[in-house]
């Protein structure tokens, strides 16, 4: 058997996408390299990528410090759960606009979709100050519930609840289910690649968000990684090392998300609507 030759654009996409990995990769590449130094050689001059002396003193100073270990937990907690509540947020609420007619409906969907108009950041004092009042600073739920107004989520499914054949839910309907039964047997199950996008989507934005939890909280046994992180590198100066391996552990289930979720991710956004808006 005979191996075909590659064609010149095979070879000249091959580099490109080489080179394009390259770039993306160096500076989780230089972060690992960084972490594994001393704190005198991480701030050398010329630096150089590969320590020269090989250490794990700076992962080792942030676990023997232990408040990472919660800001990491914290971030799961907070994560999850606005995952959760967005998922059951966007699903009713998509499902509604798109399946059911009452009066004032196109109004209230276009209320929704200003939202996407709207930077969080200007929300951020009118928000913080209802939490105050609520009693929840400091708080998970003061953490949490704020994050949970998903208009893009709650557009993503209105989109792919538009485009299931109105005759499988009638069938049901025929045969004497309910609306409810209908859609968590029928509506759901065939939302799973939307679903599981919006899930992603949330969970890494969620994980990512650093002004929120940052305006909400000065408990250091309840902030998130990135606020965490961004306290000890104003309470104690820079220390590379240590700086460069908190953030790949903060990077680290981001990364396995990509990993692991990369077909769901792809099936998500082509299901939606949105691949070529």
């Amino acid at each position: 058997m005979t191996t075909k030759a590659w064609s010149p654009a095979q070879i000249v996409l091959t580099l490109l996408g080489t080179a394009v990995s390259v770039v993306f990769l160096a500076p989780f590449a230089w972060a690992l390299f960084t972490s594994l130094k001393s704190e005198t050689e991480a701030v050398e001059v010329p630096p150089h990528w590969l320590p020269e002396d090989s250490t794990g003193q700076a992962w080792q100073a942030l676990f023997e410090a232990g408040i990472l270990t919660d800001w990491f937990v914290n971030s799961v907690v907070v994560s999850v759960c606005v995952t959760a509540v967005v998922l059951l947020v966007s699903a009713l609420a998509g499902y509604g606009f798109a399946r059911t007619e009452f009066r004032g409906r196109n109004a209230l969907l276009g209320l929704v979709m200003a939202g996407l108009m709207i930077s969080p950041a200007v929300l951020g004092v009118p928000l913080f100050t209802t939490v105050q009042q609520m009693g929840m600073v400091d708080t998970y739920w003061g953490m949490i519930l704020p994050q949970c107004a998903p208009a893009a989520m709650v557009y993503i499914l209105y989109k792919f609840f538009q485009g299931i054949p109105r005759e499988l839910e009638e069938a049901a309907f025929i045969d004497g289910a309910g609306r409810w039964r209908v859609f968590f047997t029928i509506v759901l199950p065939l939302s799973r690649p939307s679903l599981a996008a919006v899930g992603i989507f949330t969970f890494i934005a969620s994980w990512n968000n650093f002004l929120w939890p940052y305006m909400v909280t000065n408990n250091p046994d309840l902030m998130t990684m990135p606020n965490g992180i961004a306290t000890v590198m104003n309470s104690y100066g820079i220390q590379w090392a240590q700086l460069m391996a908190g953030g790949l552990m903060a990077g680290l289930p981001l990364i396995i998300v990509f990993v692991f979720f990369q077909r769901q991710i792809v099936a998500g956004v082509a299901h939606t609507g949105l691949a070529g808006q």
